[in-house]
């Protein structure tokens, strides 16, 4: 298995994890206005859990998941992602028609265009995370 141990790589990866997720949170949400989405911002939060994953190891990762299997997250991803599309045909509009809710306490407008977004972001952060976890348990089991 290649760990580094550098001193280095593990506080950067301590420190630049929780920004990096926050970063992907705020690409998440502006997506539908300017550049961001759910795609880049599973990439950006996979590459968080990538960065902790070489510095500390699978088993520190997984504690870090706490107990959820990147398949659940794909999966979850998919739900979100047909859910999105049933606002619209209760309707009676046209399939994939973006529907918007203003939730009045925070101000905030719900939309089935985040809920899809939501969904693809947990897809690929899904989908990333388990691919370099799988890869990186098979290279701890060769000699």
């Amino acid at each position: 298995m290649v760990k580094s141990g550098t001193i280095i790589l593990n506080t950067a990866a301590r420190f630049l994890m929780p920004l990096q997720l926050m970063f992907s949170v705020f690409l998440l949400l502006r997506g539908h206005d300017e550049p961001g989405g759910g795609f880049i911002a599973g990439l950006v939060a996979a590459g968080a859990f990538t960065l902790y994953l070489l510095a500390f190891g699978v088993s520190a990762t997984k504690e870090v998941l706490r107990m959820v299997d990147p398949r659940d997250l794909i999966g979850v991803g998919l739900l979100l992602g047909m859910i999105s599309v049933l606002p619209s045909w209760f309707m009676g509009q046209p399939f994939l028609t973006a529907q918007w809710w203003t939730i009045p306490v925070v101000d905030f407008k719900a939309s089935t265009p985040l809920i899809f977004d939501i969904g693809v972001y947990l897809s690929v952060l899904g989908s990333v995370v388990g691919m370099v976890m799988a890869l990186m348990e098979v290279d701890k089991d060769e000699p």
